[in-house]
């Protein structure tokens, strides 16, 4: 044999070879019943779910702030800071970079201040920010007492609640109700009672 014929040989060789590997592993994988599903199906869930669930747009205002200014507003858990007096004017400077209305800006800041997260920050002497982070004042003792009395208030109305909706249903079920009365009180039809309220009248 001669050296071409080799080659030749090889070839054909490595060409078997080859075409066993790939047999083997076509049968070695296994075969899927069902087809494969199309990438652009789970995208279009989520834009169905983001359409079906309104954001509510002080939330979205809330989050451009948030974007915009982190050292003012922190997202959670991150604890909220004293914001310094007169942030609002400060907001309002930036309201068309911003891409927001005065009474958005407001309902925000408004929002963003109520809470137990924002009093748990006002406590006297902490510094309060800019809308860059820096300070710019200090909570006063006044203010950090007001704050207090806000998240008393807020825990006792919300535990007035729970108790005033477990009141109405405790009352209900001890009340005997219209259509059956009690053995202790006297039916307004029966006769006797009549009788008896005439005869004390006369």
């Amino acid at each position: 044999m001669g050296f071409e014929q080799l080659a030749v040989l090889k070839q054909q060789l490595k060409k078997a070879a080859k075409e066993e590997r790939e047999a083997k592993q076509q049968a070695a994988k296994p075969k899927s019943v069902r087809p494969p599903r199309p990438a652009a199906a789970p995208k279009a869930n989520a834009r169905a779910a983001a359409k079906t669930e309104p954001v509510d747009p002080v939330l979205r205002t809330i989050g451009k702030l948030q974007k915009r200014f982190p050292a003012a507003f922190p997202k959670k858990p991150a604890p909220k800071v004293p914001l310094k007096i007169g942030i609002l004017a400060d907001l309002l400077a930036h309201a068309e970079e911003l891409k927001l209305k005065e009474d958005e800006i407001r309902l925000a800041v408004s929002t963003w201040c109520r809470g137990s997260r924002y009093w748990a920050c006002l406590v006297d002497g902490a510094a309060r920010v800019d809308l860059t982070g820096a300070a710019a004042g200090s909570v006063t003792a006044r203010d950090a007492a007001f704050a207090r009395r806000q998240a008393h208030g807020a825990h006792a109305s919300r535990r007035q609640a729970k108790e005033g909706a477990a009141e109405p249903a405790n009352a209900a079920a001890e009340q005997p109700s219209a259509e059956q009365p009690s053995a202790e009180q006297p039916s307004a039809a029966d006769p006797s009672i009549d009788q008896a309220a005439s005869d004390r009248a006369a």
